[in-house]
């Protein structure tokens, strides 16, 4: 590719605030958050390559979307967005995941029965110019100016000038998927892996026990807490997923805290399976069927607690049970 900004290109990030309401002065524009893949499209003619948050390409676990883009955005050009897939009610993130998959035929197969669509929300280049010191109010009528026409399964999104009305869409549109709503400054740069603009998502808590964790990818404290939740039927513990982001300082000191809930863990622990897993593999005790979808290499080994701390934990929503 020769276009003036070349994949792999880190996208700009947000910070969370808690409500509409609590954003900093300032002048916005609103869009829907969807909950989706973060993607920043990257055509030069012919060439299309998606891009993922993480830098890693997505160009093949979404073939149904090559010819549609190649189709409707400008010849040369990188547009930032969002892959999703629609289901009959809401937006079904689930299926997003099960594409990250290595045997081609199945993602042909999962194409073909769940396709997927992009929605663009900034324009970073359009031939031979960089957009990025543009203002997003500029950069905004750039895109609806190139991208005004297009059709499914491309898509614009929507946007609104107007706190009500995005506060509107925050509290209705929960139930189709919508993960809250986006704040972009009006005069904001594109600033890649920069958090300068906010995001108000939904949240939620819940009581979880701390059944495990795993140490820091640094070798220094505890990177993450493995959690879970008691079924009402059958009294299994679920996995409902992690609690991570610790500061240095955290880690360290989650060790001690963490301490006395380690000795005879493995004895009855309710992820048995898991625990003697771990106990006999050559990998440090990888949890079955936890490898991660986007980095196989990644270490996911663990340490069992007794399942007798509680936490309050906030999360934005939940997915196939967690």
């Amino acid at each position: 590719m020769a276009l003036p900004l070349n994949p792999p290109l880190k996208p700009m990030l947000a910070k969370a605030v808690a409500g509409v309401d609590r954003l900093p002065d300032g002048d916005y524009w609103f869009e829907p958050k969807w909950d989706g893949f973060r993607c920043i499209v990257f055509r030069d003619g012919d060439a299309i390559e998606l891009g993922s948050r993480n830098e890693r390409p997505l160009t093949r676990y979404f073939p149904e979307l090559l010819d549609p883009l190649r189709a409707q955005l400008p010849e040369r050009c990188v547009v930032d967005g969002e892959i999703v897939i629609v289901g009959p009610e809401r937006l079904e993130f689930d299926q997003l995941q099960q594409r990250i998959h290595p045997a081609e035929s199945r993602i042909n197969r999962l194409a073909d029965e769940t396709p997927a669509s992009f929605v663009a929300f900034d324009l970073l280049a359009l031939g031979d110019e960089v957009l990025c010191e543009r203002p997003f109010a500029e950069r905004r009528a750039a895109l609806e100016q190139a991208l005004g026409a297009v059709e499914a399964p491309v898509h614009l999104t929507r946007t609104t000038h107007d706190r009500a009305e995005a506060d509107d869409w925050f509290q209705r549109f929960e139930g189709a998927g919508l993960d809250g709503v986006m704040a972009k400054p009006a005069d904001g740069t594109y600033q890649p892996d920069k958090r300068v603009q906010f995001k108000v998502k939904h949240q939620r808590t819940a009581d979880c026990v701390v059944a495990g964790y795993r140490v820091h990818k640094s070798g220094d404290g505890v990177g993450s807490l493995l959690l879970g939740l008691w079924s009402e039927v059958g009294g299994d513990l679920r996995h409902v997923g992690v609690a991570a982001s610790f500061t240095a300082k955290r880690r360290a000191e989650l060790v001690d805290e963490l301490a006395p809930y380690e000795a005879d863990a493995d004895v009855g622990h309710p992820w048995q399976e898991w625990v003697e897993h771990m106990a006999s593999s050559e990998e440090a005790g990888k949890v079955a069927g936890g490898l991660s979808r986007w980095n196989a290499a990644k270490d996911l080994s663990w340490h069992p607690l007794r399942a007798e701390l509680v936490v309050e934990v906030k999360y934005g929503g939940v997915l196939d049970g967690r």
